[in-house]
């Protein structure tokens, strides 16, 4: 299938008709079913983002190179950190293949900020595959270009996750466009977002690329923006692809994607970031709650758990007299300006926040009572939930690891897989306590999906679908 189109002013594909009468169909017959815990993880981190899945006994034990515990393992061209999603018996995954060259990626534990230089043309790729036996059902190439933008070595030119609601899947691809989809691969609409430049706050030289998830929520796809020049979260018509509402942001640029919320008064609409942290309603984007003094370079993905948000950066601060590698926990209840206790402390906006902890690319898990915080360096932090007293502080390895991929849950376990590719493994509870660590054989830089017991790892090249007996390569 040939690229479509992505002019600026346009909203849909340049599809039949037919396409677009059933576009404003599936608006006309109501809300998607809500997912389903154990079996969907709709977007970045599944359900809420929370990393958590349950209902089914995970696995602790396999061997990628035999397959010995293994469903599957589907080869995906070119180089993407996207997670894999699920709905049902489909998994959905996006990349970008480079035409007629490769692409490197530098993993590891290093300080050096530069860009890749890889910008060639690229095809920019959404799949969907059958989750039992991870055959293709259908794939898309949404656009063919050159980058606009370079991005950092450790990172890619397809970073975000896709979204789905059961009716729609969305792939984000930064300034190449934000494509949509009904789940059997018919074109909906797109649309040009504009130049999404994102790079460090204190080099405007630098470009690392753009990497905030979309999510999908009340038929309504959500987008945070974080970029150089205009930093913006907008929320579409998730049948036609219509601006419902844009609000500004002020702060500067980071890759944090945000999180919905279902609280007692309405949806809320959570942001991590430096200056502008907080809160807005679904319904029209206006403010709930707000907070400054994050990271200057915020990553992780808001959480909430019993009515807190847990919100976490860990680069130097912003500003002179802003805390140091915070975590805040604030009440999902906070209205207005949030104003921070003494650390250590609560009030009537914030439950506990500490300095010195914060993560810098992982978004925490909340466990069974526990909020644990990976280091990019593998050191774990465990705090109890509720009040922010540290249970414990070890390394997932002897050192020289890397990690990004977020951590995941379920089953009383916990899955939290390096840079190298080490899958470890954990039991959830106040005391650290290993289970085992597993080598999937390639780097890892993709936050894993769970679904029906089966953990979907993504490589650097391909989908691993572990999920106790099978075996065989698609």
């Amino acid at each position: 299938m040939p690229p479509y189109s992505n002019a600026a002013d346009s909203r849909l594909f340049r599809a039949p008709l037919a396409l677009i009468g059933l576009a404003i169909t599936c608006a006309a017959i109501g809300h998607a079913a809500d997912p389903r815990p154990g079996v969907d993880w709709p977007q970045f981190r599944g359900i809420a983002a929370n990393g958590v899945s349950e209902g089914a006994a995970l696995p602790t034990d396999w061997d990628v190179a035999t397959g010995r515990n293994i469903a599957w393992k589907t080869d995906i061209p070119g180089l993407a950190h996207s997670s894999p999603i699920v709905w049902g018996d489909r998994v959905f995954v996006t990349t970008a293949i480079p035409v007629g060259g490769e692409s490197s990626l530098r993993v590891g534990l290093y300080g050096d900020g530069g860009s890749a230089s890889d910008m060639v043309e690229h095809t920019f790729r959404l799949y969907c595959l059958n989750k039992k036996t991870g055959e293709t059902v259908w794939q898309r190439d949404c656009k063919t270009a050159t980058p606009q933008f370079k991005r950092h070595t450790k990172a890619t030119h397809c970073n975000p996750t896709p979204a789905t609601d059961g009716r729609r899947v969305v792939a984000m691809f930064g300034s190449q466009g934000l494509y949509a989809f009904d789940m059997d691969g018919k074109p909906l609409w797109s649309r040009d977002l504009g130049p999404m430049d994102v790079g460090p706050h204190d080099d405007n030289t630098l470009q690392w690329g753009f990497a905030s998830s979309p999510i999908i929520v009340e038929d309504r796809v959500v987008l945070q923006c974080d970029v150089k020049s205009g930093p913006f979260l907008i929320a579409l018509d998730a049948a036609d692809g219509r601006d419902l509402w844009r609000v500004e942001r002020l702060d500067v640029t980071g890759w944090s994607s945000p999180t919905a919320y279902h609280a007692p008064d309405g949806w809320q609409i959570l942001m991590n970031g430096c200056q502008h942290i907080g809160a807005v309603r679904l319904s029209d984007g206006s403010e709930l709650w707000r907070l400054s003094g994050g990271g200057g370079i915020p990553v992780p993905t808001p959480v909430v758990a019993d009515g807190l948000v847990y919100l976490t950066s860990n680069h130097r601060p912003f500003r002179p007299g802003d805390p140091q590698k915070p975590i805040f926990v604030v009440k999902a209840d906070a209205r207005g300006q949030v104003t921070l206790p003494e650390e250590g402390k609560g009030n009537e906006q914030v439950a506990w926040w500490v300095s010195k902890r914060g993560n810098y690319m992982q978004t925490p898990l909340i466990y069974h009572g526990v909020a644990y915080f990976c280091y990019d360096n593998g050191l774990l932090s465990a705090f109890d939930a509720k009040t922010g007293e540290e249970l414990y502080r070890e390394r997932l390895t002897a050192g020289g690891d890397g990690f990004t991929a977020s951590g995941v849950a379920g089953d009383g376990k916990l899955y939290f897989t390096s840079e190298q590719g080490e899958v470890h493994i954990l039991r959830a509870g106040r005391k650290f306590e290993r289970i085992g660590s597993v080598a999937m054989g390639e780097v890892c830089m993709a936050t894993p999906a769970v679904s029906d017991g089966m953990l979907l790892i993504r490589t650097q090249g391909r989908v691993v679908a572990v999920a106790g007996t099978g075996s065989g390569d698609k």
